[in-house]
């Protein structure tokens, strides 16, 4: 009663208390849905069934063993049947005698000789856990790339997780670009498939965790002196990032037969750096860390996006943060769709190649490019 006494005798304590109390009430009320989803997450599921669903279960000596069949193919380097000839062709090289470090180059079966192709650096998915440059789905993606663009494409084999955690698969990335720049200045020679390539039309493009590395490596490229290539754009498909709080879409699509958000969590636990949350740059890029402060530096950015995809938030985040940094972005945002939907759907794909090939191609080199960044 004393309490009650003297909040009416100030009527400016009582309304600043009731003031903050709203305050208060409404912060909680925004995180009540994100905190129910955690706890429905830890009730329903276990770490043991998302290692199921990835197909991947532990060694004895801490690393993991993956399960999951999805093949792996061979390059194609020559035309040995030209009643059935490949897509592209392509060939392996390795980056250095001192590690298994490799890329797969990729080049159209008859590239023009009367002009230089862009050439992409693309990193492929996987969840940062699974998966080769060697991995048919990737090949083949890369294989339409390099035929439909047409294009160079320099896909990169990057270290998984969690026997090599973030940012180990940021370092490999770079690697390759070091590699690249290696290649047009002739600094030990140059495969001779990269003389159809145009050293200052250079792209990052990359899908789900691929377009993860991909960003941060745009951003940490922007520390190099990268001449004389030009990295004028990176490409984004279907980012895969996360935070600590849950978004609308994620609590919208909470048990994602692709993307479920328990499969995600346990995902980050492999993937970040040992005690880090999902607040980390790796994966939260609107939680500040160390790059925020590039972001204005980077060139253009496609994003593409689908609503049925539970990380569709996260993304139109993304997009909202270059936007504010005056970063020019193209934004596919479809509807319906899932997350890795070209993969399966043909139409999507073609769909998406189109896309990626007019903003490749509609990237012209301007006073504000060479400005912007110091690549």
């Amino acid at each position: 009663m004393l309490k009650l006494h003297c909040l009416n005798q100030n009527p400016k304590i009582s309304q600043d208390l009731a003031a903050y109390s709203l305050l208060v009430f409404l912060l909680f009320s925004q995180s009540w849905p994100s905190i129910m989803a955690d706890e429905k997450v830890a009730k329903q599921h276990t770490w043991q069934e998302a290692f199921k669903i990835l197909g991947i279960s532990w060694n004895s000596d801490g690393t993991l063993k993956r399960e999951i069949q999805i093949p792996m193919v061979n390059a194609t380097p020559s035309v040995t049947d030209p009643k059935n000839p490949p897509v592209a062709l392509s060939t392996d090289i390795q980056l250095s005698p001192k590690s298994e470090a490799y890329v797969r180059l990729y080049i159209p079966v008859k590239p023009p000789t009367d002009t230089k192709l862009p050439l992409i650096i693309y990193i492929h998915g996987g969840d940062f856990v699974l998966f080769s440059a060697s991995t048919v789905i990737f090949h083949e993606f890369c294989n339409n790339i390099a035929s439909q663009f047409p294009a160079v494409v320099v896909s990169v084999e990057y270290r998984l997780a969690p026997e090599n955690r973030l940012p180990a698969a940021f370092d490999d990335a770079l690697k390759a670009i070091f590699w690249v720049k290696n290649q047009a200045s002739y600094s030990g020679g140059r495969d001779p498939w990269l003389d159809y390539a145009d050293f200052s039309r250079v792209f990052l493009l990359g899908s789900s965790a691929g377009a993860n590395i991909v960003y941060h490596t745009a951003l940490r490229a922007l520390d190099f002196d990268l001449r004389p290539i030009r990295i004028r754009g990176i490409l984004l498909n279907q980012p895969f990032f996360g935070g600590a709080f849950r978004t609308p879409s994620e609590l919208r699509l909470i048990d994602d037969p692709y993307v479920p958000l328990y499969m995600c969590d346990v995902l980050w636990s492999l993937v970040l750096p040992p005690y880090a949350n999902r607040d980390h740059e790796f994966c939260n890029p609107m939680s500040g860390g160390s790059y925020l402060g590039r972001v204005p530096r980077l060139p253009r950015v496609f994003v593409k996006a689908d609503e049925g995809d539970p990380l569709v938030d996260r993304t139109t985040q993304l997009v909202q943060l270059l936007h504010e940094y005056r970063v020019h972005v193209v934004y596919q945002h479809n509807r319906g769709g899932f997350h890795g939907i070209e993969t399966q759907n043909k139409t999507v794909a073609q769909s998406l190649f189109k896309a990626m090939k007019n903003f490749v191609y509609s990237t012209r080199i301007t006073y504000d490019d060479e400005s912007r960044a110091s690549y």
